[in-house]
């Protein structure tokens, strides 16, 4: 089974925690064929689909906000090719349109959010999102999570999930992913929350966050 990592908008450095768990997976590689500079999601989604077809396994897909997005509409097109899918701090996709990152004062291109798939992506996975991720609120994270039949995981105050919030070495990441590649492989169901729980040397209350109907206004 192979580990394909999706970086977002600008990539991830070798601080990343993406970098480091990249690393750590003997099986893994990074997309190629993807300018990260230039965050157009037709072009990311077709990369990531050469990499499914390309390969005569299945992957399990692990995703860092633009990432996610284009992720999302490749697995809609080869849901067949996916093992399963770890989606990371998505970016809003009201910040895109299909010509690349939005411009504040440009308002007449639509955003891609209707590019998304609407329905289930048909494969094991958690969408994990930040209370405070300056890229999506945490409401529209559980949505999409919803829409796409994905576990949601509240990470709590994690900022992007990136080197600037203190993301570098990621464990609890390796943790997920190994544990969703192992459950895949002997088709067991799989419950990450119990590794999440696991992980944690403390026990760590959050306050309580109300998590209203997974609705979403702008799509």
């Amino acid at each position: 089974m192979n580990t394909l990592i999706v970086p977002g908008y600008h990539g991830s450095d070798k601080d990343h925690w993406q970098t480091w768990l990249e690393q750590q997976i003997p099986s893994a590689k990074r997309v190629s064929g993807i300018d990260w500079e230039q965050p157009i999601i037709h072009k990311w989604a077709d990369a990531i689909v050469h990499e499914l077809d390309a390969s005569i396994h299945k992957t399990v897909i692990v995703a860092h906000s633009f990432g996610c997005l284009a992720s999302a509409m490749a697995i809609a097109k080869r849901p067949e090719k996916v093992a399963g899918v770890v989606l990371v701090a998505p970016a809003d996709p009201q910040r895109f349109s299909v010509f690349g990152a939005r411009q504040p004062n440009i308002t007449d291109l639509p955003s891609i959010a209707g590019h998304l798939p609407d329905h289930s992506l048909k494969t094991t996975g958690i969408l994990i999102g930040s209370r405070d991720d300056p890229w999506m609120e945490l409401q529209h994270a559980y949505a999409w999570s919803k829409r796409w039949d994905l576990i949601f995981h509240d990470a709590g105050n994690a900022g992007h999930i990136n080197v600037e919030s203190g993301f570098g070495p990621w464990p609890l990441i390796k943790l997920i992913t190994d544990s969703l590649r192992i459950n895949v492989e002997k088709k067991r169901s799989w419950h990450p929350a119990e590794v999440i729980a696991a992980h944690k040397s403390k026990s760590v209350v959050l306050p309580a966050f109300r998590l209203n109907q997974p609705q979403l206004l702008y799509a």
